[in-house]
């Protein structure tokens, strides 16, 4: 329990309203206070009748809702948390779940400290990572898009005579179909716009977020992730940007349990028995990371584009990456040699990668730190010789 906290409330947050509970200090149960309107301004004057801000701590649940009501409470100097759903413990024989029992629950266990707090990015990182999510729904709506297309073509037995789709080629090929009924012709047109439509959203978006990092305060990081294999600058935007602050964790293997990568285990007296991966946390990131996994199928090798990516970047930090080129390959063809399923076998090199991704940002971090201790030294130096 936190000194100086003396209410602990609970808050079950929806579009339209908000359900009110607090637990105060001790062992009495919780109480629901009422249900409210979401406003921000209503909400103050409630909490107000449990003391000054600096002794009231609230949680709400993470949801659609965002991080506003956070931000705002937090500028009035309110303790607030916003609380991961998927680590709230469950009693096993619960059945009903309503407004009133959650924000209930949420204030009895704040007050027990046993709720995990999600970390809240600051707008200008919000902005990047909703972005990213954009070119993600971007990149599906056009998958979904190509695949409407080439399931009407497969309809009127119309096949590409070559084997790579999506190319200049094959939109070249494309412009020289035609059908003999004008309906099935105006339907080839219109799936047709919906790919170009597609395809020059993604660009735009892609765009957009290349440029979006410049000034950002995670650029360096984004940079430095782009020396390991399989991460391009998409991928480092998109993973810096839904895992925020890697210098928060304080071990990789608290960044590879916050992706949900480590199996899962139920375990008692002798018996270990372990499971498949607990996908709890940030899925964004760990879909990111399964994706760049595959990169490592092949034999150790550093390609143009991955020179071209490196060439500005400290040598501490290439050689990480090369390292984990050496480590993740060899791993993964051991894992496929021994007979253990392809998807498994990914999931295993993208845990180890998880690993590296905190080094480089941990080396990144101490080569910024050692260039500005070196500015300032020679500032001071400077000084003195200028005296």
């Amino acid at each position: 329990m936190e000194q100086g906290i003396k209410v602990f409330v609970g808050l079950d947050v929806h579009k339209d309203s908000i359900a009110v509970a607090v637990a105060e200090v001790g062992r009495a149960p919780a109480r629901l206070v009422g249900t409210i309107a979401h406003d921000v301004g209503k909400l103050r004057k409630l909490l107000a009748r449990f003391g000054d801000a600096a002794q009231v701590h609230v949680v709400y649940e993470a949801g659609p809702t965002g991080y506003g009501l956070q931000r705002e409470l937090a500028r009035r100097g309110y303790r607030c948390e916003v609380i991961a759903p998927s680590l709230i413990p469950r009693r096993p024989g619960e059945r009903v779940k309503t407004d009133r029992r959650d924000g209930i629950r949420l204030a009895e266990l704040s007050r027990a400290g046993e709720l995990r707090a999600v970390w809240i990015p600051d707008p200008a990182d919000e902005a990047i990572r909703d972005l990213a999510r954009a070119r993600e729904d971007a990149v599906n709506a056009r998958t979904q898009a190509r695949h409407q297309l080439k399931s009407f073509l497969l309809r009127h037995e119309v096949r590409y005579p070559h084997r790579t789709s999506w190319s200049k080629t094959f939109y070249r090929w494309l412009a020289t179909l035609s059908f003999a009924q004008s309906g099935a012709q105006t339907a080839f047109t219109e799936y047709w716009q919906a790919v170009s439509t597609a395809d020059e959203r993604v660009a735009r978006l892609t765009a957009a977020l290349g440029s979006s990092i410049e000034g950002w305060r995670f650029a360096s990081i984004v940079q430095a992730l782009q020396a390991l294999r399989g991460i391009d600058m998409i991928s480092a935007i998109g993973l810096v940007a839904e895992i925020g602050d890697i210098a928060r964790f304080a071990h990789p293997r608290q960044l590879m349990s916050y992706l949900g990568l480590v199996p899962s285990e139920h375990s008692s007296g002798e018996r270990v028995v372990r499971g498949s991966i607990t996908k709890t946390g940030n899925a964004h990131a760990r879909r990111l990371l399964t994706e760049a996994a595959w990169n490592y199928r092949f034999p150790p090798r550093i390609g143009y584009q991955a020179q071209r990516r490196a060439e500005d970047l400290p040598q501490a930090i290439r050689d990480v990456a090369w390292k984990a080129q050496l480590r993740l390959s060899a791993r993964f063809a051991v894992l496929k040699a021994r007979g253990v399923h392809l998807n498994k076998v990914c999931v295993a090199v993208a845990r180890e990668l998880t690993g590296f991704v905190w080094a480089i940002s941990s080396v990144r971090t101490l080569v910024e730190q050692f260039q500005l201790i070196s500015r300032n030294g020679l500032a001071v130096v400077g000084d003195d010789v200028g005296k």
